[in-house]
């Protein structure tokens, strides 16, 4: 059984660890308020546009003259994985970085196999699950979530656009986690670049609107801009379930803690009353001594 000093000293190891942990709980907590806003305020708006843009594609006969809308066959493809720059925030890297990569072996096993797959890292620890898989890393942008607005989300955006444009990738994947709610975070596919106007939504009306200027304009105009939406809703939807899966996860350890602690206390108090016992008998059994 361990001694009195070694348990004291593994009770004040885990109050501070309990400290930490309670700590980053509260500030997780916070963040977490204020980028759950900040999603669910966008969603209505990214929601409706894209609802507009298959209305009009729907009606739309050269819809696929777009740049952006254009079927290739996908010979070179571009995985933007989604991640955060900080751990200690339960599976929430692990997971997305276990779903990019099958993706990868699911839908593009023969692209994989002539090394035609890169993937973008927008944060360091999914960058690091993707490169001890082998997978190839041509960009990073871990800098983007240390000013998360959509003034920078917006230039990475259209530097993946222009890179489907030029003709450098043929299929844009984005792999993320979406926010659900504090405790649940579901990892997302979705496919970025090309979009697919045509594809009308089962059970919902669509409305016949009278367009100023002209549908093609609005499309030329909506299209690019509801790609830079789309691509800043994915950053703030794992931005929030970041921060809520650490708020959790630290939520988790600090009970955990709290529950050492007491097992520790506990076990604490035992050896010293068994010590406290062995030195009494000790002394009685000395004084029995001398009397004889």
């Amino acid at each position: 059984m361990a001694g009195l000093k070694e348990i004291r000293t593994r009770i004040s190891s885990v109050k501070t660890t309990r400290q930490v942990t309670s700590a980053m709980k509260m500030i997780s907590a916070a963040r977490l308020k204020k980028a759950q806003d900040a999603i669910l305020q966008i969603r209505p708006y990214v929601n409706k546009l894209h609802h507009i843009l298959i209305s009009l594609g729907a009606s739309l006969e050269d819809a696929d003259e777009s740049v952006y809308t254009q079927q290739r066959e996908p010979e070179k493809i571009l995985i933007v994985l989604v991640s955060s720059n900080r751990g200690l925030c339960g599976g929430f890297n692990m997971n997305i970085a276990k779903k990019s990569v099958e993706l990868v072996h699911e839908k593009y096993s023969l692209q994989l196999q002539l090394g035609e797959v890169d993937f973008m890292c927008i944060g360091k620890q999914a960058e690091k699950q993707v490169k001890l898989r082998g997978m190839n890393v041509v960009e990073s942008h871990h800098e983007l979530f240390e000013t998360l607005d959509f003034d920078h989300v917006y230039l990475l955006a259209e530097k993946i656009m222009k890179s489907f444009a030029d003709g450098k990738y043929d299929k844009v994947e984005l792999v993320y986690n979406q926010f659900l709610n504090a405790a649940t975070q579901i990892n997302a596919t979705e496919q970025f670049l090309p979009i697919e106007l045509e594809t009308e939504e089962q059970g919902k009306q669509f409305y016949d609107y009278i367009f100023e200027p002209s549908k093609e304009y609005m499309i030329k105009e909506l299209i690019p801009k509801s790609l830079k939406i789309q691509f800043y809703k994915a950053m703030l939807d794992s931005h929030a379930a970041e921060h809520g899966a650490r708020m959790t996860a630290m939520h988790q350890a600090t009970d955990n803690a709290t529950e050492l602690l007491k097992d520790l206390t506990l076990q604490y108090n035992k050896v010293r009353q068994a010590s406290i016992t062995n030195e009494i008998l000790e002394i009685v059994s000395g004084a029995e001594a001398l009397k004889g």
